[in-house]
């Protein structure tokens, strides 16, 4: 197999690529590095420069690289500019992906992983998560994740293509420190970037009916989501599976904001009070995969706890700000 995947410089790309190439998979990445970085990849690895949208440059990569299967993140992620720029988001999310998957079809490929998210099921009455729990999302990009599951499983379904939709929770963490999320937009991260500019972290209510009144979440290592998708497209590449999979990719294990920020606290050694702010609209109390069905299908369960995740993406974080060390 010859794996193409798209976004495979970013920041669960990237974690992708390096675990699909250890376990001697072949993969080319197709990236316009927009908010990637190429040093990211490992050795060996070919990067295709452009839009993973761009129907002729996938022609001909399909084609030269000799592709059978592709792993499909590239995308707008981010859930307040997709309520701003909702035609930005589902022409890219939504568009793109048809563009995509018909260049998939007229090539002839078997095998297509799409890269979904929790988003899909907005803010459910449910404290755990299953994959047959209603989806309501609840902001464009949320919607626009739906609306891909959507059109990956028809277009399995008329063109004979093995599909599967990974529904991943809240990432965190990295594999090696040069591997890190560099944003601030997840809790994770934000907490540093407040915490290194002495600022205090923010927790938006702590009211809810939780353990300590914070919103509680189901926080899995981007390792693990790497090793998830090596084992899906494993699963999808084997003679004779055909059919589809929709899976949950998380822990199925609950950690509130207060714990996160106190477990923070005590692997950095800057402990700052928290202030507490009004609730963030659409924010449900508590959200928490249920890992049944991927521990059934494939016998993968994630390997790694939430002290890990922090610790990896302290030393990820001094890395890329050295200015941390000294705060």
């Amino acid at each position: 197999m010859t794996w193409l995947i798209t976004g495979g410089t970013g920041y669960i790309g990237a974690h992708v690529a390096r675990s699909m190439t250890e376990a001697g998979e072949r993969v080319v990445v197709l990236d316009d590095v927009s908010s990637g970085f190429p040093d990211r990849l490992p050795g060996g690895v070919d990067l295709v420069r452009g839009s993973a949208y761009d129907r002729e440059l996938l022609d001909r990569t399909f084609a030269e690289h000799g592709v059978t299967g592709v792993v499909h993140l590239a995308a707008r992620k981010k859930v307040g500019e997709s309520v701003e720029r909702p035609l930005l988001y589902y022409r890219d999310n939504v568009g793109g992906l048809t563009t995509l998957l018909e260049a998939v079809v007229a090539a002839g490929i078997g095998s297509f992983l799409f890269s979904s998210s929790a988003a899909v099921y907005g803010v459910p009455s449910v404290e755990v998560i299953a994959e047959d729990t209603p989806t309501a999302p609840i902001n464009p990009y949320g919607e626009t994740k739906l609306a891909g599951e959507w059109l990956v499983r028809a277009v399995g379904r008329a063109h004979g293509v093995s599909t599967a939709c990974l529904r991943y929770f809240n990432a965190a963490g990295a594999a090696r420190p040069e591997l890190s999320d560099v944003g601030v937009s997840n809790v994770i991260p934000m907490v540093f970037d407040r915490i290194t500019r002495g600022e205090a972290p923010r927790i938006f209510g702590a009211d809810y009916p939780t353990q300590d009144g914070t919103c509680v979440r189901d926080y899995v290592h981007v390792a693990d989501i790497a090793d998830a998708h090596l084992a899906v497209a494993r699963r999808l590449a084997s003679p004779g599976h055909g059919g589809d999979l929709t899976l949950n990719v998380g822990r199925g294990e609950g950690v509130s904001v207060r714990e996160l920020i106190d477990l923070i606290a005590e692997v950095s050694g800057r402990r700052v009070e928290p202030v507490v702010e009004a609730r963030r609209p659409g924010d449900s109390a508590r959200a928490v995969a249920s890992v049944g069905l991927i521990a059934e299908e494939l016998g993968w369960t994630a390997s790694r706890g939430v002290r890990e995740m922090v610790e990896s993406a302290w030393e990820g974080w001094l890395l890329h700000h050295p200015e941390a060390r000294g705060a």
